[in-house]
């Protein structure tokens, strides 16, 4: 890229800049909450708001018995293909569900209130931001006129917070996207480049009810989850000593995060149904720790007379893992990175687990990056408060217009 068609491509940011934020506000404005997962009106809107810009939006509503399967109500994947000629397809996706936003705001979760540069609301940082980020990028790029070979997508879908399998996972699978790089939303300054994977179990712990007056002729299953979950914990702490070889990534980690069952306080609990989050590091293989975990929980199982544990997989999701072609995104996103904030950018992992993984498991090199601070917590992400310091916005989005330009390059 020259420097006359690098200072134009930074000129149309700058230019439309508020733009971006209105766009932003907007998003935040209208709830996308997931659970309920009723994202298909936000879709709509969302739809509207990029055809106001000038794109063509491909709008491709997931089937109710698909939505329904994934424990949401309804969701709409929008696509945007930019074509500039022969060459690679960048894909940029981000998602617009969100997590709801709880209690213990100073603002109105869904107010998009701007204080000293920040702008508060649920989503704002995680993930709507790069909705704004990405589509004030190619819109600059269609502005400011680069010699650019190859196609810019944008994937815009609902479902990260129920695991991305209708969204970004329904793109690839029906072929309705085919990318030979993706750029996946970020939340910090660092390249992403590396991220855990997550196995989600149901655990049904059964035994026989009982009135409470004679609890000797029933089998509480209450008690036999005492003893599973005093395992389960115990477990926990040997997954201390499996360690990462990659920064920001420590060892695997398990919580039993949802615990449900009981008749009656007169009555011995016949049924408890546990929920167990075990991340994987990308040095697991996914399928063996499911088996490890299942046979574990199976041994208990053993020592319970009259107790039957039965196990589900609710989810598995893979890890990130950086694929050949990953370091190029990796190289420009620095490059590019450092130049606009003036800082070093790292390249690291992170323990949580994104939609990323599924352009990684199509053999896609993908990573992270878009709008947020140095990092996640100072975004307040999934808390409240979240919030999104705007200038950050702005360095974001011509940090990733400055790397499609590089790799789309036709000069």
């Amino acid at each position: 890229m020259t420097p006359s068609s690098r200072q134009a491509l930074l000129e149309a940011i700058d230019r439309r800049h508020p733009d971006a934020i209105e766009f932003l506000a907007a998003l935040v404005r209208m709830p996308s909450d997931n659970p309920p997962g009723d994202c298909a009106a936000h879709g709509a809107r969302t739809a509207e708001l990029l055809e106001r810009l000038g794109f063509t939006v491909e709008r491709h509503p997931v089937p109710t018995e698909a939505v329904l399967a994934n424990g949401m109500i309804s969701a709409t994947n929008l696509i945007v293909r930019r074509r500039f000629g022969p060459g690679p397809v960048v894909a940029l996706n981000a998602h617009g569900d969100v997590v709801p936003p709880g209690e213990g705001w100073s603002h109105p979760p869904y107010g998009a209130e701007i204080h000293d540069g920040r702008m508060y609301g649920r989503g704002v940082a995680v993930s709507k931001s790069d909705f704004a980020t990405y589509a004030f990028a190619l819109k600059a790029l269609e502005e400011s006129g680069p010699p650019l070979a190859g196609t810019i997508e944008l994937h815009l879908t609902y479902d990260e917070e129920a695991g991305g399998l209708i969204g970004p996972g329904r793109l690839l699978d029906q072929g309705l996207a085919k990318p030979d790089y993706a750029i996946s939303a970020g939340f910090s300054y660092n390249v992403v480049i590396a991220h855990n994977g997550c196995l989600h179990l149901e655990i049904r712990i059964e035994g026989k009810s009982a009135h409470a007056a004679r609890p000797d002729t029933g089998v509480d299953a209450l008690e036999a989850t005492t003893k599973l979950l005093a395992s389960l914990y115990a477990l926990r702490e040997t997954y201390k000593a499996i360690r990462s070889d990659i920064a920001g990534i420590e060892h695997p980690t398990l919580v039993v995060g949802l615990i449900s069952g009981g008749i009656n306080t007169n009555v011995v609990p016949d049924v408890v149904t546990l929920r167990v989050d075990r991340r994987i590091i990308p040095e697991e293989i996914p399928e063996q720790v499911e088996r490890d975990l299942v046979a574990h929980i199976e041994t208990v199982a053993a020592t319970l007379p009259g107790i039957t544990i039965a196990t589900r997989r609710v989810l598995l999701a893979r890890p990130l893992v950086p694929r050949p072609g990953t370091d190029r995104l990796v190289m420009l996103l620095q490059r590019h990175g450092e130049a606009v904030t003036g800082e070093a950018i790292p390249a690291n992992g992170v323990p949580i687990y994104t939609d990323a993984r599924l352009y990684s498991a199509a053999g896609v090199p993908t990573v992270l990056y878009g709008a947020g601070p140095h990092s996640l917590l100072e975004a307040n992400g999934h808390r409240a408060d979240e919030n999104l310091v705007l200038d950050d916005l702005l360095k974001a989005t011509k940090v990733v217009a400055l790397t499609l330009a590089d790799l789309l390059d036709n000069a």
